[in-house]
């Protein structure tokens, strides 16, 4: 028996979202879900190939399955974002934009390092300490990256780890110590918690409390401005001060 049926917008009412998620992160795809809750944002996800070992080689090496992970993605979103701040640094924002553009030509494409730039000057900061989990040969070009669009970093620390096992397993608590730490910089504006694989969600309010700055995470900036450039109006959905911030005109390269 053939049965009649209706057809409605399905899952994402208010914005259809869609993530690149490397294949070693696990903790990227759980603080987007605690930031969206049970609201009407569709969130999909695909997974790059990425290799457990974080160096600029390495990195640079997602380039090549940038389009054809982009592709496994369903047409018509609004706002797509590759997840990771080293890859997107290594491999240049303007290059991912290219590469998943080629798949998803309707989408606005984002990645946490020009999420961060656009977050850190909506809070009006220029000034910041900067915390990684990264090696030097990765921290390099993220402080120049950051200083090329007119971002000092004052001070930086890192727990100097490669292995993107143990980064997802760094524990919170030490990650609010070394921002508690770092934030005390003379001239500090704000604190830049850098890697989707770093646990920060959970402390980010208790940081922002104990130190009195903005704090911003690649999670959080990433996900912040995937939902401004789909047009919608997050105020007050995360913790801390940048999704307080009142709805902004958000803009970034089409694919």
């Amino acid at each position: 028996m053939a049965l009649n049926y209706h057809l409605d917008q399905g899952f994402g009412t208010q914005g259809r979202l869609g993530l690149i998620v490397l294949s070693t992160d696990e903790t990227l795809e759980n603080e987007a879900r605690r930031i969206l809750g049970d609201r009407c944002v569709s969130l999909v996800h695909a997974r790059i190939p990425a290799e457990p070992h974080v160096t600029p080689e390495s990195l640079q090496k997602m380039a090549a399955h940038m389009q054809a992970t982009a592709a496994l993605l369903p047409a018509g979103l609004d706002a797509v974002g590759y997840g990771c701040t080293s890859g997107a640094t290594v491999i240049g924002p303007g290059r991912v934009a290219e590469l998943v553009g080629e798949a998803q030509p309707d989408a606005r494409v984002t990645n946490p390092l020009s999420a961060v730039i656009a977050a850190l000057n909506s809070l009006e900061t220029k000034k910041i300490a900067l915390l990684t989990p990264y090696v030097e040969s990765v921290n390099a070009p993220l402080v120049a990256a950051l200083d090329a669009a007119g971002i000092e970093v004052l001070t930086q620390a890192s727990f100097e780890q490669s292995d993107d096992w143990s980064v997802a397993r760094i524990a919170e608590s030490d990650t609010l110590d070394s921002i508690e730490k770092i934030a005390k910089t003379e001239g500090c504006e704000a604190v830049f918690a850098s890697c989707t694989n770093l646990r920060v969600l959970g402390v980010l309010e208790q940081a922002e409390a104990a130190t009195g700055l903005p704090v911003v995470s690649s999670n959080l900036a990433l996900i912040w401005h995937m939902l401004r450039l789909a047009g919608i109006d997050a105020a007050g959905w995360a913790p801390g001060r940048l999704f307080a911030l009142p709805k902004g005109e958000a803009t970034d390269r089409k694919g």
